[in-house]
């Protein structure tokens, strides 16, 4: 789908916002989820380490640089992600 003027002046957080709002729609009366906080972080950690090692070519310093977090700190959720190189 192409994008329009209008996507590209939104806010992650609009995204973000929308896609909740879809998930709790999608419950559709079953249980509330469980451990919400930590669910969504692992929904978005993940590609979000999958994109910005990408676009830094697999170099893990300057993917820690973008990010804001210590080399280590990356190394460590590469791992538990199954990310590490």
């Amino acid at each position: 789908m192409p994008k329009t003027d209008s996507d590209a002046a939104q806010p992650l957080s609009h995204y973000v916002g929308a896609s909740l709002d879809r998930y709790f729609e999608s419950l559709n009366g079953c249980a509330p989820p469980h451990d919400l906080y930590q669910m969504v972080l692992e929904q978005v950690e993940k590609p979000l380490l999958e994109r910005v090692l990408d676009y830094s070519q697999g170099n893990q310093s300057r993917a820690a640089e973008m990010l804001g977090i210590n080399r280590g700190t990356l190394r460590k959720k590469l791992r538990n992600y199954a990310l590490d190189r």
